[in-house]
């Protein structure tokens, strides 16, 4: 596993195909965090790509993060995985901010083998 270090978050390569991204605790990505993400990432993958978002800290995203957020053009798709229920709500209010997107997020709960079900999950989607 290729593991890469930002100032504000951990991109682990899980495999040819999908990403693991650990953002730090208490921090507020900003647009231009999101995009750093995005283009480490895209520099890594050359084909179809699903991330897996590891939220096992606590943060906030800032408006233009959830807007910016999924729009590369070779991620196909999104496994969160959420510990609290303030983490489910925030995923579910960006999943509605960008209803009109159609992103293919899905949320696993952590505490319920969520790890390897987002992952099982991603491997099937990217396999369509």
């Amino acid at each position: 596993m290729e593991k890469y270090r930002l100032s504000f978050a951990q991109i682990n390569i899980i495999n040819e195909c999908i990403a693991e991204v650990i953002f730090d605790e208490a921090i507020d990505i900003s647009i231009e965090m999101m995009e750093e993400v995005e283009v480490l990432i895209g520099n890594v993958f050359k084909n179809n790509f699903g991330i897996i978002v590891n939220k096992i800290y606590s943060y906030t995203y800032s408006l233009g993060a959830t807007l910016n957020m999924g729009s590369m053009e070779r991620m196909k798709s999104i496994a969160v995985i959420n510990y609290t229920k303030e983490g489910i709500a925030v995923t579910k209010d960006i999943v509605n901010i960008r209803a009109t997107d159609k992103l293919n997020i899905k949320q696993f709960h952590g505490l319920e083998l969520g790890w390897q079900q987002a992952f099982d999950w991603l491997i099937k989607d990217l396999a369509k």
